[in-house]
């Protein structure tokens, strides 16, 4: 493996890699000598690069993990792919599904391994209330709502900056809407978006966001994203036939509460209130998934086309926020 680009989310691939048999760390590639030097401490073996492209033509790798700035996945993994190398996507796939689709493409017809990291879909606050749900625990579920944010001044690095990051919605969305379609295995009716650009001026992603998805039979979940939010909404509230889940933030996790689990609690129709013990989730998960899959071609949970249809609907969410939450019908899946 190759890791393009080495920050905080290059760090955790590298670890996982270390404890992951089947994987090696091979090459590294960033501009900042202290990161290679991070890297190297995990995987001292490994080969640095200063030049992505030298990286890909070296030979070295048979895959390569991308976690450069989203307006580029898609022409870091074109690259890689044209080079028969397989390839790991950091979130969101790409900045436009017409992008998405011409990888899956193109790595259908080369045979290769094309995915998304999506890290939280393994999160242990998701994983204990999709188990929920799909054990009918609070019968037919019709509305799941999901926030991330608070009340904080964006950060200045590319998240904040529409044109390289896609905007508010692609930021937190790409984790929090691949959460909602891997639970709604449903059809999708139309997709309403709104932003809100009221108050942090220096950068250029919306300062609320929501995101409505409404399914074909009527299920609606909404995803918001929010930095100004001086009260914040649980980070899931989810209302069924016959009972509610909701996921409370972590107060321990104060200032960077989402990082922390969700508090989970599942609510009675007699107004009764327990707490949930969340399920364990083995560590590195995804990587043992992806190397099964490369040595034997093991089914993976995540597939790029789960992914492309995440960055669909918010693309859809982004065409109807122009328009006032005009609902859009998202690309459908070929």
């Amino acid at each position: 493996m190759g890791l393009l680009a080495y920050g905080a989310i290059g760090h955790e691939h590298n670890r996982a890699v270390q404890a992951t048999d089947g994987l090696e760390l091979t090459a590294v590639c960033d501009t900042n000598p202290d990161r290679v030097a991070a890297a190297l401490e995990l995987a001292p073996g490994a080969v640095a690069f200063t030049d992505a492209t030298q990286m890909l033509d070296s030979g070295i790798i048979d895959l390569v993990v991308i976690s450069t700035p989203p307006n580029t996945h898609y022409e870091w993994a074109k690259a890689a792919l044209a080079r028969g190398i397989h390839v790991v996507l950091e979130k969101p796939m790409a900045l436009t599904v017409g992008q998405c689709d011409e990888l899956i493409g193109l790595a259908a017809t080369a045979g290769l391994t094309l995915v998304v990291y999506q890290n939280r879909r393994f999160d242990r606050d998701f994983v204990t209330l999709r188990r929920l749900i799909r054990e009918d625990a609070i019968g037919d579920v019709f509305h799941y709502d999901s926030f991330v944010g608070g009340y904080s001044r964006p950060c200045d690095y590319w998240h904040s900056d529409a044109t390289v990051s896609g905007g508010a919605i692609f930021d937190w969305g790409s984790h929090f809407i691949d959460q909602i379609l891997n639970i709604f295995d449903l059809p999708i009716a139309h997709v309403s978006g709104v932003n809100h650009k009221r108050h942090w001026m220096h950068a250029t992603n919306a300062d609320h966001a929501t995101v409505t998805i409404t399914f074909v039979d009527g299920t609606q979940a909404t995803f918001t994203h929010s930095d100004l939010s001086a009260a914040r909404r649980p980070k899931y509230h989810v209302l069924g036939t016959r009972g509610a889940i909701v996921g409370d933030w972590d107060p321990a996790g104060e200032p960077a509460v989402a990082d922390l689990p969700a508090l989970v609690r599942l609510f009675g129709i007699d107004g009764a209130r327990s707490d949930v013990s969340l399920d364990s989730v083995d560590a590195y998960e995804f990587h043992r998934e992806l190397s099964a899959h490369l040595a034997t071609g093991a089914p993976m949970q995540v597939s790029a086309r789960q992914s492309r249809d995440v960055v669909a609907v918010m693309e859809a969410a982004e065409e109807s926020a122009l328009d006032l939450g005009r609902p859009v019908v998202p690309a459908s899946s070929y």
